[in-house]
């Protein structure tokens, strides 16, 4: 698999969280395809520009209200499905 651009990761995360709400349970998810640095590098820069909220100490939720999930681009369709 080749690296992720930042649009990548980022979009990934979008649907991980999508998918588990859990910041640990994403983690645990995710690990085997970004860093530990990256994860908490990405959920921070998706915090800060509004696409994802913290709902609670373990609690992610992706900002509906404020931004839709982006169209899940062909290369990430099966890491996704992997989750």
């Amino acid at each position: 698999m080749s690296p992720l651009s930042f649009a990548d990761r980022m979009i990934l995360l979008q649907f991980a969280i999508n998918k588990y709400d859990s910041e640990s349970l994403l983690k645990d998810k995710l690990k085997d395809i970004l860093s530990a640095k990256d994860i908490e590098r990405g959920i921070d820069t998706l915090i800060g520009t509004q696409k994802v909220r913290r709902i609670g100490n373990d609690a992610l939720q992706n900002n509906t209200s404020h931004t839709e999930l982006p169209e899940l681009p062909e290369n990430l369709k099966e890491i996704v499905a992997r989750l």
